[in-house]
C-alpha cells in the first residue's frame, strides 16, 4: 500500500506524539511506583504478632459486593484483618472509614455491623462517612479523629498508597496487611493510575478531604476502650 506525501505528512508527527505520550505515561508509572513503595517501605506487617502497639486502626473501606452481587473477597479480607487485629490486642478501637455518599450506598455502616458479629464490642467500633477516597480517609483520620498515629488495614498494594499520603501528611502511619486476592490487569492499572494520581494531589494540587467538619471523639479519647 503506498501512502500519500500528504498522508505520512500527518502521520509523522501523530506517531512522534504518540511515542512521547507512551514513554512519558511510562515514565510516570514506574517514578510513582518507587516512590509510593519507598515511602511504605518496613512500614507494612502481616503477622498480628509484629504490629506495634496502637490505638487506632484505620479500616479502609471498599465495597461488600462486586458485580453480580457475589461477595467482595477484598473487604471481606479487610473486616477479617481488622478483627484479628484487635482481638490480638494490637489495636484499642477501629476506625471504620468508607463512601455515604447517598442513602442507599454506607460503606461504614456495614463495615461496623460486620466487625461487630466478629465479636468485636460496638463502643469500640467508630464510622467516619466520609471517606471518599483514601486521602480523605487517612487525613480525616488525622483531623477530624484526632489521630496523628495509626494502624491501616487494607490488601498491601492499597497500604502502600494509604502509607505514602499519610507520610506526606506528617501522619506516623505503619500497615497491616489483609489477605491480598490476585490483582486482575483491570484492577493493577486502576492501582498504577491511582498511585500517579496520590503524588498529584499531595505535591501539585494539594488536595483535601470533601468534607472536613468538627472533632469527633474517639473511644480512646476518654479512656474507656477495652485495654487487652
Amino acid at each position: 500500500m503506498v501512502i500519500p506525501p500528504k498522508l505520512r505528512r500527518v502521520i509523522k508527527p501523530a506517531a512522534i506524539t504518540a511515542a512521547l505520550l507512551t514513554a512519558a505515561v511510562c515514565t510516570a508509572s514506574v517514578v510513582s511506583e518507587r516512590v509510593v513503595m519507598n515511602a511504605a517501605s518496613g512500614r507494612l506487617f502481616d503477622a498480628t504478632a509484629d504490629v506495634p502497639l496502637h490505638d487506632v486502626a484505620v479500616v479502609l473501606g471498599t465495597s461488600p459486593k462486586v458485580a453480580g452481587g457475589r461477595p467482595n473477597i477484598l473487604y471481606e479480607a479487610r473486616i477479617d484483618a481488622a478483627a484479628q487485629l484487635y482481638m490480638a490486642g494490637r489495636v484499642k478501637c477501629l476506625l471504620v472509614s468508607g463512601d455515604n455518599g447517598d442513602m442507599r450506598y454506607n460503606e461504614p455502616t456495614r463495615m461496623r455491623a460486620d466487625l461487630i458479629r466478629r465479636g468485636i464490642p460496638a463502643k469500640d467500633v467508630v464510622c467516619d462517612y466520609a471517606g471518599f477516597r483514601t486521602l480523605d480517609s487517612i487525613v480525616r483520620a488525622k483531623k477530624v479523629f484526632g489521630q496523628n498515629s495509626f494502624v491501616i488495614v487494607s490488601q498491601p498494594f492499597h497500604n502502600e498508597r494509604a502509607v505514602y499520603i499519610a507520610r506526606q501528611r506528617g501522619i506516623d502511619a505503619i500497615g497491616y496487611n489483609a489477605v491480598q486476592a490476585p490483582l486482575g490487569m483491570g484492577l493493577w492499572m486502576r492501582e498504577r493510575l491511582a498511585r500517579f494520581t496520590a503524588i498529584l494531589d499531595i505535591n501539585v494540587f494539594n488536595r483535601q478531604p470533601r468534607y472536613l467538619g468538627k472533632r469527633e471523639p474517639m473511644p480512646t479519647d476518654v479512656e474507656n476502650c477495652e485495654v487487652k
